[in-house]
């Protein structure tokens, strides 16, 4: 069943996310203010800020929200912020990449070095992983769908390619226009079931072993609740039947 349950193990670590909502909403806020902060406060001018506030967006975070975050660095009393990454290994070889904004280094490090370090993983040096991985445009779309009728619509709204995944359509587009063409997509009546931008790798690790699957996903989940935290991305893909078992 390889592919076939790329989606859910995405899923898994959404879900965790919506469980904490309030922090999911600061976490995306953080990242309005800093692409503010470093370009143009709008975000026709500021492609940055306009994928910023795009995923906020398709996170239903409400419009005020989004406007007081580009206000407050328009305002300047924004706090400072550093984009850091860290590359490691989960269980099973699993290649994992995270990005954090942060105002303390040494916070950040300690909590990334304990989700891995805690969970049979470990921590690697810059560049040790991230070759694999492509920053694009990710849309899941409902696999009911004719393929016809998903490549047409996709294409002409600017897409690059989509793919079979299991009982869905995968649609990869430039990270730049992926809310532009799913918006195109759901115009076309076609169920949109996620979309982001996101880091995709050219590799993708099977995980069949029970344990391993539960340490990668206590990693991806304890990465997730760390506050400094912006994203996380792996290139596991966990069975099916390993799914069922864990949840």
């Amino acid at each position: 069943m390889a592919g076939h349950s790329k989606f859910k193990n995405i899923q898994h670590r959404k879900g965790a996310q919506d469980k904490k909502r309030s922090a999911q909403f600061s976490k995306l806020s953080r990242e309005i203010t800093v692409a503010a902060k470093m370009g143009m406060p709008d975000p026709d001018m500021n492609p940055r800020l306009r994928l910023a506030v795009n995923a906020a967006k398709a996170q239903s975070v409400p419009k005020d929200n989004i406007q007081r975050a580009i206000d407050k660095a328009i305002g300047g009393d924004a706090e400072s912020y550093d984009e850091m990454r860290y590359e490691g290994y989960g269980p099973g070889g699993v290649s994992i990449i995270v990005e954090a904004l942060t105002d303390n280094r040494n916070r950040t490090a300690s909590d990334v070095r304990n989700a891995f370090t805690k969970f049979g993983g470990s921590l690697a040096e810059p560049g040790a992983v991230s070759w694999q991985f492509a920053r694009r445009g990710l849309i899941v779309v409902s696999g009911s769908v004719e393929e016809d009728t998903v490549m047409t619509a996709a294409l002409e709204a600017g897409a690059d390619d989509i793919e079979r995944d299991g009982d869905t359509w995968r649609v990869l587009t430039d990270s730049s226009v992926v809310y532009e063409v799913k918006e195109a997509l759901e115009a076309a009546n076609i169920e949109v079931l996620s979309a982001e931008s996101t880091m995709v790798s050219a590799n993708t690790i099977e995980v069949t072993d029970l344990d391993d699957a539960r340490q990668i996903l206590r990693i991806m989940d304890m990465l997730d609740e760390s506050d400094d935290v912006q994203d996380v991305y792996a290139n596991f893909d966990i069975d099916e039947s390993l799914m069922q078992e864990i949840e």
